[in-house]
């Protein structure tokens, strides 16, 4: 099979058309599997649905409004009393009293559920094939099984175990759960291939390693989720340093030299990348993690006049000044994972026609008034010469001319604070070169999981095991001094679990492991702009109430979470 499953998207699109349901059976399309198709067809049929929602779950109102608009790195005012309101549900979530009836929540569970059946069908489907990847296509359909009930496991507090598509799911959790996922991703480790052969859009060998690691880092969270302190048992952290290892060592990822690389449009092939949604062109992919944050001013593309943001969520002025602290005098975008300048007119104000070609907006933490292409009557004013005219920008879409797209690090929900220009904003992602309406044709892979990452996990069960605070400060210094393309963040000179907590914001910021990190690191309960909320229960996500109401012909099947 080549590494891209785009050709077989239309085939498995006729397999799974009903949503999934609680007991994760789903009905397959007999006539669709008996059209004629040749065993290697039909084992593609079967695998590509196992990835195919993949973009859904991580999307900007899923998968990262929950892990990270819960937290102190994003937060969601009612911006102008007018947009982002959604009757509450993000000031809920920011302030942990979301509901059963959050549709966010209810999104996220459905998708999960959904891949968790298409997962049992593929395995099903392909024991009795004769295709030659039947047996590989089996093993990434059961690895994906597992990693999507590592997901349900982390926000939901439940696993659905099943093998056999006719049979109601099992519901497990605490230790029974977390033994059940990793004997399934050892089961799948010898049996996937390396990451060179496959490339990072589908499970691979380092994958395996990584997330076993992610599972055994937080193992003591996931058996007692409403635990006052979580111990960190030896043992555990011997098994996440022994999977770090096999993947530093396996040779399968590198880090990358330029850190926003990582996030640009041609990163499927950036190799510190070891799992992501695959968004190449081909594959139309979404490309809300770039517009999601930026203003509905600012027009990143000059062949595109109509592609613009939607003044989503900014940083808390709380995760800002962390920044602010460790470096001091020092401007925090002396560090290069803070901030990339793309165009001059930042540094030159008089620097105001651009070429089209050179035409890119900043990346990482947007500060201050914002510069871009001046849009008149829909159409982009041009200089004399036929460039792009730059200058600042304010919000004229809005009918409010008079105010700037000026990021201040103000946010919260009062009214001042919850002005269209409020927040320091972000972007992560590189906007997708070819997005006609600012909310397609990503071309960014999502990250789910990268080099930088395995090397943090790895010193942080160091810290946790035996306080090695010599060989955890080695392995955060290590992915510094990587970050060669532009001047590298200083090294740090210690380290302690405050410091590697801190320095996992730093590095993760805005890709979904915010909320998994304050929870491991004793953190979530805290209080930061617009959250006092100290309950424990509130570690994990309501079961939607429609999931609770399906499920009701069987009593005691599936039970709402604790607080909800």
């Amino acid at each position: 099979m080549k590494k891209k499953l785009s050709l077989i998207f239309t085939v498995a699109s006729l397999l799974f058309l009903a949503p999934g349901c609680t007991d994760l059976e789903e009905q397959v399309l007999d006539e669709t599997l008996k059209a004629n198709l040749s065993p290697e067809e039909t084992a593609n049929g079967l695998i590509a649905p196992v990835y195919a929602l993949l973009p859904n779950l991580f999307q900007h109102t899923t998968y990262f409004a929950l892990n990270e608009i819960s937290t102190d790195e994003a937060i969601l005012p009612y911006r102008g009393g007018t947009d982002w309101g959604d009757n509450g549900i993000y000031l809920a979530l920011h302030q942990h009293n979301t509901t059963s009836t959050d549709p966010n929540v209810n999104s996220t569970w459905n998708t999960l559920a959904q891949s968790i059946s298409r997962s049992i069908t593929a395995i099903s489907g392909l024991k009795n094939s004769t295709a030659t990847t039947a047996a590989l296509y089996s093993a990434e359909a059961r690895g994906m099984r597992a990693y999507y009930n590592l997901i349900m496991l982390d926000m939901f507090g439940i696993v659905f175990v099943k093998d056999d598509p006719n049979v109601a799911s099992v519901i497990i959790r605490g230790d029974e759960a977390v033994k059940y996922i990793e004997s399934e991703l050892l089961a799948v480790e010898p049996l996937v291939q390396p990451k060179s052969v496959v490339g990072p859009g589908r499970l691979n060998q380092a994958a395996v390693w990584g997330l076993l690691a992610r599972l055994y880092l937080n193992a003591p969270v996931y058996r007692n989720i409403y635990s006052p302190t979580f111990t960190f048992p030896a043992a555990d952290m011997d098994k996440v340093i022994q999977y770090t290892d096999k993947v530093i060592a396996s040779g399968q990822a590198k880090l990358s030299s330029d850190y926003f690389a990582i996030f640009g449009n041609k990163n499927h092939t950036n190799e510190e990348l070891i799992f992501a949604v695959d968004q190449r062109a081909d594959l139309n992919g979404h490309n809300r993690m770039a517009y999601f944050s930026i203003s509905g001013d600012q027009f990143p593309l000059a062949a595109f006049p109509a592609a613009n943001g939607t003044d989503g969520p900014g940083i808390t002025s709380d995760f800002y000044q962390s920044w602010v602290q460790a470096y001091g005098a020092v401007d925090p975008k002396r560090d290069p994972r803070f901030y990339q300048e793309n165009m001059s007119v930042y540094s030159n104000q008089a620097d105001t026609c651009i070429n089209d070609a050179d035409y890119k907006i900043n990346r990482g933490i947007l500060r201050g008034q914002q510069y871009g292409a001046l849009r008149v009557n829909g159409a982009f004013v041009r200089c004399p010469d036929g460039k792009l005219k730059v200058g600042k920008l304010s919000y004229v879409t809005r009918n409010k001319a008079n105010l700037a797209v000026n990021f201040s690090e103000l946010i919260d929900f009062t009214t001042a604070g919850s002005n269209y220009n409020t927040g320091f904003r972000v972007e992560k992602y590189e906007f997708g070169s070819e997005s006609n309406t600012g909310r397609n044709k990503g071309d960014a892979d999502i990250v789910i999981l990268r080099l930088a990452d395995i090397y943090m996990m790895r010193a942080e069960a160091k810290l946790r095991k035996s306080n090695d605070a010599a060989s955890a400060l080695a392995d955060v210094n290590l992915v510094r001094a990587s970050r060669t393309a532009t001047m590298a963040p200083p090294a740090l000179t210690d380290m302690d679990l405050d410091l590697l907590f801190r320095e996992r914001g730093f590095e993760f910021y805005w890709e979904m492991l915010r909320r998994s990190d304050m929870i491991r690191f004793g953190k979530y309960e805290g209080k930061w702009t617009e959250k006092t909320n100290s309950d424990v229960k509130k570690r994990i996500f309501p079961i939607p109430q429609t999931a609770i109401d399906g499920a009701s012909n069987v009593p005691g099947y599936l039970k709402q979470n604790d607080g909800y």
